[in-house]
């Protein structure tokens, strides 16, 4: 234990090791037989870093596509470099159980906390939050923003969302670029994105807004529409300019569930072609296709029959939605590659698209839609950390794997003690009297 905490000390203060300078210093103090060393390597969610050489003779070929830093998820922690002073708050819309508590939270984060507290203006219009005397007195302190016409960006320190999963989708569609960190409460349905319980609060708020918090990074997909129109303007804009930078006038989204393309109201097949990295991969013949994050795994994707992936594995899910195939089976494939869907020459019908099942729009032949892991991800406050987090709301939202449990021989052993042989006696007389 001396010989780790020595090697660790012996790096500067003002630099963080990364995961694989622990893992060397772990193979240099097995090789002098100090085992029980502890180094970070231990607690790491990140996979091993690989040897790089193979046998006598091969190893990998270095390039600068080789260096990155990659940081461990459960160091990921929130700390604000200055204090917190807007926060934005979400709540379930049409639910009369979430005003109380959003009034009682709005009022205490403008008394308590001093913050600028952003709503949305459609809050302001519901009737029975205007009849709560409490609203009426904090009501001209709130600031408003209308959705599709106001511009959060760079304006709002800190999310907090009241209501269900939906609240936090909606979180992320506000944002489309860099997310403040969200912090969401269980007052909805299934809540397997909203870890905290609103009973404690004020405890917890003020053990985040002081950079007491574990976060879960969850990535999202940045979805780009290719209109086949889009391409013949750029032809010739290229053609009236030939050394401008024409690019197509592409619409970019990005979800934090899925992106599904199915067959809208047509009773065809779909006939999807599915391309990686410019690569054709297969057609897709059935309802459709769902591409979602490790986040989405557990919505849309899991009632399709793919595998539930924590969120802080990097990877793309593609699942078929119905295939007319029994061996298409959902695959996973690396978060940094690009997909690119469009509908197969030889289809007979038209796809549809939506995105965390908003902004439904149809996909035309000729047209396609390329999806990538985007660099914003939403980050979300843990109320725990990222495992305990996560299998609690599997648990908790999904029944994963609840069952009664099988009794031990113990227990069946009490049952069959009293009269066993007398029991067993029987059987055999039965047994002879059928032969």
């Amino acid at each position: 234990m001396q010989a780790g905490r020595g090697i660790r000390n012996a790096i500067p203060g003002n630099c963080t090791p990364a995961p694989n300078v622990f893992l060397s210093i772990s193979v240099c103090l097995r090789s002098r037989h100090l085992h029980k060393v502890d180094l970070q390597r231990t607690r790491s969610l990140n996979a091993p870093s690989p040897v790089q050489q193979f046998g006598p003779c091969g190893r990998i070929m270095k390039n600068s596509a080789m260096v990155m830093q990659i940081q461990d998820p459960a160091s990921q922690r929130l700390t604000w470099y200055k204090p917190p002073l807007t926060v934005l708050v979400i709540k379930k819309v049409s639910d009369a159980s979430v005003l109380a508590p959003f009034v009682y939270l709005v009022d205490w984060l403008l008394q308590e906390k001093n913050m600028v507290v952003w709503v949305e203006s459609a809050v302001l219009e519901d009737a029975q939050l205007n009849e709560n005397v409490r609203f009426k007195a904090i009501r001209d302190k709130l600031v408003t923003f209308k959705d599709g016409r106001d511009d959060l960006t760079d304006r709002i320190d800190f999310i907090v969302c009241l209501g269900g999963d939906g609240t936090l989708l909606y979180a992320s569609l506000l944002f489309q670029q860099s997310v403040p960190p969200v912090m969401a409460f269980h007052l909805g349905s299934l809540g397997f994105l909203t870890p905290f319980r609103f009973d404690n609060f004020e405890e917890q708020l003020t053990s985040v807004l002081e950079g007491h918090a574990a976060l879960t990074l969850r990535s999202r997909l940045r979805c780009v529409m290719h209109r086949r129109s889009d391409r013949k303007h750029e032809a010739k804009t290229l053609e009236a300019d030939p050394d401008g930078d024409a690019r197509p006038a592409a619409n970019s989204i990005l979800v934090l569930n899925e992106v599904v393309i199915d067959r809208g109201p047509s009773p065809y097949l779909s006939n999807i072609d599915l391309f990686l990295d410019g690569k054709y991969i297969t057609s897709v013949q059935g309802d459709g296709l769902i591409v979602s994050t490790p986040t989405g795994s557990t919505a849309y994707a899991a009632a399709a029959g793919a595998s539930m992936i924590h969120p802080s594995v990097p990877a793309i899910m593609v699942t078929p939605i119905c295939p007319h195939s029994l061996s298409f089976r959902p695959i996973v494939v690396p978060a940094g590659v690009e997909l690119k869907i469009s509908v197969s020459p030889e289809s007979r019908n038209t796809s549809w698209v939506s995105f965390d099942g908003r902004n439904r729009q149809e996909l035309f032949h000729g047209d396609s839609l390329r999806v990538t892991t985007s660099i914003y991800p939403v980050p979300c406050i843990c109320a725990q950390d990222q495992i305990s987090d996560w299998f609690a709301s599997l648990a908790d939202g999904l029944h994963w794997n609840v069952r009664k449990r099988q009794k031990c021989l113990d227990e069946l052993s009490d049952l069959t003690a009293s009269g066993s042989e007398d029991t067993l006696d029987e059987i055999e007389n039965m047994k002879l009297y059928d032969v």
